[in-house]
């Protein structure tokens, strides 16, 4: 595959590539309450990809970037700041988790599975944009072949009957059909017209056109997936898929769900599938993140000596030449992992990131340590992202024509119970407000279609009549919350 010699100048910089760290800490609160130091890491490592693309082909090179590890317990951001951060910037982010992994020779998934995941979200990527880009001409084809679909069929008369007749005969019929014709090609546009004003004036839309469209038929390589045999399966459908004619079927559909496959239909026509690859590759090469997760689960517990250590142990080893840089093969080509960026994560509750292979250490200089959540985290998670779970609920009942509001002192009340709760029992984090929340509105939410009132107030007397016999009961805070 031809690389591109300009290096990552030629990945087109938006706005938000060259946002300073400071902007992005400030795009990040818009999501996620608190853990400063990480989100300073994870914006200067953002910051770092943009200033590398400033310097001479020759040093840009040189520059790897420094990868994270997070350190925290379960529910605290670690996951959201580092997709926050891809979609951010549009650059390719896959999220694996550690235990998926075993070492060769071992059944499961090979750790070079991560680039390939990679490699396929990029693409994905890629493809939508040039889609959105050509989306115009694409529509304006999928009309027109709309209304050919709309056009009643020309019946076209059999004018020989056999060859006599083409030889000695039927003259004076000829210029007749031929007048004939000329006055149904005139109708015909007359016709088109019509349908093209009223297809243009969204008067058409729920009439019904008989559209070809693409059988999905389901792979028969599906068995191999989860046996570190996906990929070969993967090829081989390709190379066959290759060779056998694609099946079509017809379906009924209304004329503005078959524009949008029609559009689609043509946009995938005029997009390059080549050229879109060959920036798929190099975007996952220079831009790409990978977020490794619950990566304490494969450090061997120092004193044991079980069979399944060796195998964990053996994942790490796997997992460094893919973080220290190397090529792996795809489907779409070969592809280097030297300037992918990894942040891994995990909670380290039995074991030490210092248990870790020294090697793999290494390759993850930018140790960041993520705290547990306070009673006010709690409280301006509910109320102050753009997504808080108060605003999610609150849009939800309004659905059934409920007004809720929660007076401030409930809001304190619910993120006193989450903190104590998340004490007392297994610490889960921010998770622990969705349980809280949806014990809290079971019955409303249940009975919302049937209640006449338009307005409910959530009061600190109603959480605690609602939570807080079972906040109190350890027990039973246990199995419930």
């Amino acid at each position: 595959m031809k690389r591109r010699s300009e290096g990552i100048l030629a990945y087109k910089i938006n706005k938000a590539m060259s946002l300073t760290p400071r902007q992005i800490v400030e795009k990040l609160d818009q999501y996620i309450i608190g853990q400063k130091d990480a989100k300073r890491a994870v914006s200067v490592a953002l910051r770092n990809r943009y200033r590398r693309s400033l310097l001479t082909e020759a040093l840009r090179e040189e520059i790897i970037p420094k990868n994270i590890l997070m350190i925290g317990p379960t529910g605290v951001g670690k996951t959201e700041i580092a997709r926050r951060i891809a979609k951010l910037v549009g650059a390719p982010f896959v999220k694996i988790e550690a235990t998926k992994f075993t070492e060769v020779g071992y059944v499961g998934r090979d750790v070079e599975s991560m680039v390939r995941d990679l490699v396929e979200t990029s693409v994905r990527l890629v493809k939508e944009e040039r889609i959105n880009d050509v989306k115009d001409q694409a529509e304006q084809n999928a009309n027109r072949r709309i209304v050919e679909l709309l056009l009643p069929t020309k019946k076209k008369a059999n004018n020989y009957k056999n060859p006599f007749e083409m030889l000695f005969g039927g003259g004076n019929d000829q210029e007749q059909d031929l007048d004939n014709d000329s006055q149904e090609d005139v109708s015909m546009k007359e016709r088109k017209k019509i349908i093209e004003t009223k297809l243009a004036n969204k008067e058409l839309e729920d009439e019904l056109v008989s559209v070809e469209i693409e059988e999905q038929v389901p792979s028969m390589f599906d068995m191999l997936q989860g046996s570190g045999m996906e990929q070969m399966g993967m090829n081989m459908q390709d190379a066959l898929s290759n060779l056998m004619p694609k099946k079509k079927k017809k379906r009924k559909l209304t004329v503005s769900e078959a524009r949008k496959v029609l559009t689609n239909d043509e946009a995938q026509k005029l997009i390059d599938m080549d050229d879109v690859t060959q920036e798929a590759v190099y975007r996952a090469e220079q831009t790409g993140i990978i977020f490794i997760d619950e990566i304490d689960k494969i450090v061997s517990k120092s004193g044991s000596s079980s069979s399944g250590e060796v195998s964990r142990e053996g994942v790490q080893r796997d997992i460094l030449p893919i973080v220290e840089g190397s090529t792996v093969v795809t489907k779409y080509g070969s592809v280097k992992t030297d300037h992918v960026l990894f942040i891994a994560a995990g909670a380290f509750h039995m074991a030490k990131p210092s248990e870790l292979i020294p090697e793999l250490q290494g390759r993850f200089p930018i140790r960041v340590e993520l705290t547990k959540l306070s009673v006010d985290d709690f409280y301006r998670i509910l109320v102050e992202p753009d997504n808080a779970l108060i605003k999610q609920y609150t849009a939800l009942l309004e659905t059934e024509g409920i007004q809720i509001e929660f007076s401030d002192e409930a809001i304190v009340r619910i993120a006193e119970i989450a903190f104590e709760v998340n004490q007392n029992t297994d610490n889960i984090g921010a998770r622990r407000l969705h349980t809280i929340m949806e014990k809290l509105l079971e019955d409303l939410s249940f009975e919302a279609p049937e209640i006449t009132l338009e307005k409910v107030t959530i009061t600190p007397q109603y959480v605690n009549e609602k939570l807080g016999a079972i906040s109190q009961n350890k027990d039973l805070s246990q199995f419930i919350l």
